[in-house]
This record gives C-alpha cells, sequence and structure tokens, in this order.
C-alpha cells in the first residue's frame, strides 16, 4: 500500500529544545529555561525542589542557548527542506509573546519572528504544525499565580491563543493545544508550572492543574475555528502503556488504572467530557 500524495511526512522540534535565545527579541524567562541536567533536574521537573531562577555556578542550562535556532532559522529550515520533508512540527515559545505571560500587548518581535519562520516554510512547500504550548510556561506566572494551579492562567492562555490564531491566520492550519498534556501529572513543573508547598495534598493540585488545561484547551479550539474556520486543531498526549506483571487481578486491575491516569485527558478532549472512572480511583 502507497501513501497518499497528500501525506504529510516530516519532523519535529519545540522551541526550548532548539531556539535558544532565552534573552533575545524581549523574550521572558520560562519554567524550561531553568531546568538544569545533572541529579536534580527530576526533582525540579517533579515540581519538589524550588528553582525559579539561574544558577550558573551550580547547574548548565541547555535551553539557555539549545542548537541556537533563533539565529540561525533559515539556514535549519533550508536543511529541513533538503531532506524532502514537507511538515514541521513546531512550537510557539510563550514567553518569546507574552514575556511574563499577564500582559496586555503581546511582544511584536516574538510574533515577528514565528512569521518569518511560517514565511520560510511555506516558501519550501513545508506545512507548519503549531504546538501553541510544549511545556513553556512563564516564570512570571508562576511566582505570581502559581502556574496551571490558578484558573487565572486559563484567560492569560486564551490571550496567547487569540494572538497567534488571528496573526497567523493563512500562513498555519494545523495547531496543538498541548503538547503531551498529560506529563504535568508526572512532571507537574515541567508540564503545568507548578512547585509544590509544603502539606499540599499534591494530586488535588495536579488534577486541578489539568482540569484547568483541559478548559483552556477547549477554548482554544473553539477560538481557533471562530477565528478561522479551516484550523485543524488537536491535542497530544505522552503515549505510552502500563502492562500488568501477571494476571493475578489486583495487577490486572492497577494496570487498567494506571492507563486511566493518563488516558482520561484525551478522553476529556475528544470526547467533551470527564469519564465516569476519573472520579473514583484518585
Amino acid at each position: 500500500m502507497s501513501l497518499r500524495k497528500d501525506f504529510l511526512w516530516g519532523g519535529a522540534t519545540a522551541a526550548n529544545q532548539c531556539e535558544g535565545g532565552y534573552n533575545k527579541g524581549g523574550r521572558g524567562l520560562a519554567n524550561v529555561d531553568v531546568v538544569p541536567i545533572g541529579e536534580d533536574r527530576w526533582p525540579i521537573i517533579a515540581g519538589k525542589v524550588k528553582h525559579l531562577e539561574f544558577d550558573d555556578e551550580k547547574y548548565f542550562y541547555p535551553a539557555k542557548e539549545a542548537i541556537d535556532m533563533y539565529t540561525h532559522w533559515k539556514e535549519d529550515i533550508a536543511m529541513f527542506a533538503e531532506m524532502g520533508f514537507k511538515t514541521y512540527r513546531m512550537s510557539i515559545g510563550w514567553t518569546r509573546i507574552f514575556p511574563k505571560g499577564d500582559e496586555a500587548l503581546p511582544n511584536e518581535e516574538g510574533l515577528l519572528f514565528y512569521e518569518n519562520i511560517f514565511k520560510e516554510c511555506r516558501k519550501y512547500g513545508i506545512e507548519p504544525l503549531v504546538t501553541i504550548t510544549h511545556f513553556d510556561f512563564p516564570i512570571h506566572l508562576i511566582k505570581e499565580y502559581g502556574g496551571w494551579r490558578n484558573r487565572k492562567v486559563i484567560g492569560f492562555y486564551e490571550n496567547l491563543v487569540r494572538v497567534l490564531f488571528t496573526r497567523y491566520k493563512g500562513l498555519v492550519k494545523y495547531w496543538l493545544t498541548f503538547n503531551e498534556i498529560n506529563v504535568l501529572l508526572h512532571g507537574p513543573f515541567m508540564g503545568a508550572g507548578i512547585v509544590f508547598e509544603e502539606g499540599e495534598n499534591e494530586m488535588q493540585v495536579k488534577m486541578t492543574a489539568a482540569h484547568h488545561e483541559l478548559v483552556a484547551s477547549a477554548l482554544a479550539t473553539k477560538i481557533g475555528h471562530e477565528i478561522d474556520p479551516e484550523n485543524q486543531i488537536g491535542c497530544m498526549l505522552a503515549g505510552g502503556e502500563t502492562y500488568p506483571y501477571d494476571c493475578r487481578p489486583e495487577n490486572v486491575w492497577e494496570s487498567i488504572n494506571k492507563n486511566r491516569e493518563n488516558y482520561f485527558l484525551i478522553d476529556v478532549q475528544a470526547r467533551g467530557y470527564y469519564p465516569s472512572y476519573t472520579f473514583f480511583n484518585w
């Protein structure tokens, strides 16, 4: 069986993995910037250790410079095109558009940066597939609002998506609201800008943040279709399957619950309601 002629074959990056330029073009500081490599990486990602600023004497931060696509994006896209790819999945750095996250007006330099990338892709016949949030979350929104645990963040995300859908109408039609939305259950700082306070009910905080992201995703989908009916907007999950160790019922049941813990976030987005199993397992 051959692939259809309109099949989109391509590659992918994330803003925090490739752009660098963390302090260029008016960009603000994001959670992904301050995640270091080393033994403290996971405790920080998990929200167990509060780390909201650089400590260059102790850590190395790969996202600060990455591959410096912020400077070399034209050459990078040209090489991408040489490979024959027809779609490029990439993401928007939230703090390039709204450096603090809660401003009334966006950063024009950041908007122009992505506009130029999309136009360059079109020049080579490459279809952009854009993730609105690939873990990027403004540090200011963590310090002032506590991350996605705060319902006010939905409004800030709404401002972001309205700007993006309006500015890039005609340049981008394939969108993803959140990358691997279920990561917030496993890496709350990375996925939702959450740092736990002592004595908090961590599961309650994570589930509250998950609900807020799901509401934001639904709003983004509605807004995107209103601004441009040609938009196709989807969701993204970190795939994985938990298998029972053996056939004992308690282990089979535990594997079912672990899979539901991940997949309920897709169920809500695809079906529009919380599945009944969500409310008695956690």
